[in-house]
């Protein structure tokens, strides 16, 4: 048998917590060959992050410490090296790339510098050659006009850019181990899947070994050669892919399977002649809806111009979006990074100024009476962000976070705060405990699942959920699905849920909504939207959805939107003006 690349064996991590000591990590071993896709599955919490920062001693943490066990790569222990030859082994022997971008990017500093940073600190390249690598990275995970690109800020890019962003830069140093820690969690199923191919396109290319962290037993499924699962900081089970979907040992492992939000068969093979026409239902309009929403324009400046410089550049995110929601209505928004969704749900919350159209929330309209509108969308309406870190107050514990809200909403007695608190973090799925923990010491679907009982704190006649399952593990997905279903039937609660998550989609929402480029291209009943899509961009995004059948390999669809994008690209040389028709790739 031939020697493993990486070795980890009898890892354990501890904590020292208020007086006590705790195993996070406890007794871990497996192997990593060369060449070989290792995926880490487990729900939040369950210490897959935790052993990837071990291997490269980025513990978060001084309380936090490797107290057992050898990690072996090339001959050498990393838990023994010093940090000036760690140092030397991040990034250039093994990268890794981040859950949560936004954190990870510099904001003052230039997407493209970053990447090539990297680039002349491990190979020594020029600035001129580092440039025009770091360009052509920006290329290759997706980004549309990579030249241009290269000289913007992170604030300017949506979730799923600043993702790629994140993996061209783990990437530029040309690492033998890649550690990529949910690295699609913010992408759509079609970029993820053109991220997935080209990890393994990589893979095949340089022989690169990958450990993959993720919560979705369909990208495990489809792109990972063996599958390590974790719980509680133990390893419950170890094996190539096939033989562990087929046949879990583990009660843990069987009920992960189960939980995994599979498209019914035969969805996702739908046939490839589509009409170019939007789907169109014979609904009655709703007499007085809840939401209206009636020719929506949002426009930015486009990057280096402003509305007071004369240059009259701007780009079009929302374009012309018409839509209606009752009191009761679960509508999903799907579509890809930059399509245009975040922004109108920001929008319609009154986060995001109007260019132009009306947004009404029972009977108020943002653009004829904005102060009235914000002030009933305000204690009426909450929204549930994607980035769980960084909508959390830092200073704040969960549960003055809570009681914040609940004291300047007024709707609860002063001596019912507490009871009230418990309450939401019993219907999010949090221990009591929680309420005194901080962002920092929460896993990312902890967060998550603290900002869900934020938006629950208002009471909300409308909740927008803005990828609020993205960052969690299928078996929470699937009690927060159970969660805001069991609050529409005894709330009447109305739900506008964004997501790049079709599979989800389809199981929660009775109508479903397709953006590309800033506008609606197909809408309808979920049921009847994938069964039988009428637009190609909707077959597109269905096809591309992944499956826990390993047979089932990745989509070429995703290279396909990709080079559209290509053509798309040429418009941005010429952003529109304010009294053009042609519009480029919304932000």
């Amino acid at each position: 048998m031939s020697t493993p690349l990486l070795s980890v064996q009898e890892l354990t991590v501890t904590a020292r917590l208020a007086g006590e000591t705790r195993t996070l990590i406890d007794a871990v071993s497996f192997d990593l060959a060369q060449g070989e896709i290792l995926g880490l599955v487990g729900e939040s919490g369950s210490g897959k992050s935790m052993i990837c920062r071990s291997l490269v001693q980025l513990l978060p943490s001084r309380a936090i410490e490797i107290t057992a066990g050898t990690v072996m790569f090339e001959g050498r222990d990393l838990t023994r090296l010093d940090e000036a030859a760690m140092r030397a082994i991040r990034g250039g022997d093994i990268g890794m790339i981040f859950q949560n971008p936004t954190s990870h990017l510099d904001p003052v500093m230039r997407v493209g510098e970053q990447i090539a940073e990297g680039i002349r600190y491990h190979q020594g390249a020029s600035k001129r050659d580092a440039r025009k690598a770091a360009i052509e990275i920006l290329s290759q995970v997706g980004l549309p006009d990579s030249k241009r690109q290269y000289d913007n800020y992170a604030h300017e890019f949506s979730g799923g850019m600043r993702q790629r962003v994140m993996i061209g830069i783990a990437l530029s140093c040309n690492p033998t181990i890649l550690i990529a820690d949910e690295p699609t969690t913010a992408l759509d199923v079609t970029v993820q899947a053109q991220i997935l191919r080209l990890l393994m396109d990589i893979r095949d290319q340089r022989g690169l070994s990958i450990i993959l962290i993720t919560h979705d037993l369909g990208i495990v499924a489809q792109t990972c050669d063996s599958i390590a699962v974790l719980r509680g900081g133990r390893l419950l089970e170890h094996g190539p892919k096939r033989s562990l979907l087929a046949a879990p040992k583990d009660p843990y492992t069987i009920s992960l399977i189960a939980s995994h939000p599979s498209m019914p068969a035969g969805i996702a093979d739908a046939s490839e002649e589509h009409s170019l026409e939007p789907t169109t239902d014979a609904i009655s309009p709703p007499i007085a809806p809840l939401l209206e929403i009636d020719d929506l324009v949002v426009r930015f400046p486009a990057s280096g111009t402003s509305l007071f410089n004369g240059s009259g550049k701007f780009i079009t995110a929302v374009n012309g979006v018409s839509m209606q929601v009752m009191a009761g209505d679960t509508i999903g928004i799907v579509g890809e990074s930059g399509s245009g969704k975040s922004t109108l749900a920001r929008a319609i919350l009154g986060l995001t100024p109007l260019t132009s159209g009306h947004v009404t929330f029972a009977g108020a309209d943002l653009a004829l009476d904005r102060t009235k509108a914000l002030a009933k969308l305000r204690r009426e309406t909450a929204m549930v962000f994607q980035d769980p870190y960084n909508a959390l107050n830092p200073r704040l514990t969960i549960g003055d976070m809570l009681a914040e809200v609940l004291k300047v909403q007024d709707k609860v007695p002063a001596d019912g705060i507490q009871t009230r608190i418990h309450q939401l973090l019993d219907l999010v799925g949090l221990e009591r405990a929680f309420a005194t923990r901080k962002p920092h010491t929460m896993s990312g679907g902890q967060c998550q699942r603290a900002g869900i009982a934020r938006a629950l704190a208002v009471n909300p006649k409308l909740i927008v959920a803005d990828e609020c399952v993205a960052a969690l593990d299928v078996t929470i997905q699937a009690q927060i699905i159970d969660l805001f279903r069991d609050l529409k039937e005894r709330m009447n609660l109305t739900l506008i849920f964004i997501a790049h998550d079709l599979a989800i989609v389809r199981n929660l929402c009775e109508r479903v909504v397709v953006m590309y480029r800033g506008d609606i291209v197909e809408e309808g009943l979920s049921e009847a939207v994938f069964a039988n899509p009428r637009h190609p961009y909707t077959a597109a995004l269905i096809s591309a959805i992944p499956d826990i059948n390993p047979d089932k390999r990745l989509p070429r669809l995703a290279e396909q939107i990709q080079a559209d994008r290509a053509d798309i690209a040429t418009g941005l040389k010429h952003p529109i003006t304010m009294n053009s028709t042609t519009r480029e790739l919304p932000i």
